[in-house]
């Protein structure tokens, strides 16, 4: 079983986002709710990111960027390997080794 907790909405991060805002430290939130002191540092600073107000990580479109390229590129390499595992596979079964070109 896994011992992961569901992601907090986006209502209790913001309200976070506005704790901090208005003179709560995260760590003081951090005891009195159940996120760690750095998340919810780093709920504080994404929307200073998206806004272009810091440029010390990635924003919110850069990061889903990021992962659907990194899906992407998970993907291409699958499809990549599939002719490899075939050949390779045919290789065994027939007990010869193709050719690296061909002739046609």
């Amino acid at each position: 079983m896994s011992m992961t907790r569901p992601p907090y909405s986006s209502e209790f991060r913001e309200r976070m986002v506005e704790l901090v805002r208005s003179g709560c430290s995260p760590e003081e939130l951090a005891r009195e709710f159940e996120p760690s002191a750095q998340s919810i540092r780093n709920w504080v600073g994404r929307p200073d990111r998206d806004e272009g107000r810091s440029h010390d990580g990635l924003t919110s479109a850069e990061r889903e960027e990021l992962r659907r390229l990194r899906r992407e590129n998970r993907r291409l390499r699958q499809e990549r390997e599939i002719p490899a595992k075939a050949a390779a596979w045919f290789a065994q079964e027939t007990g010869s080794i193709p050719s690296g070109s061909s002739s046609s």
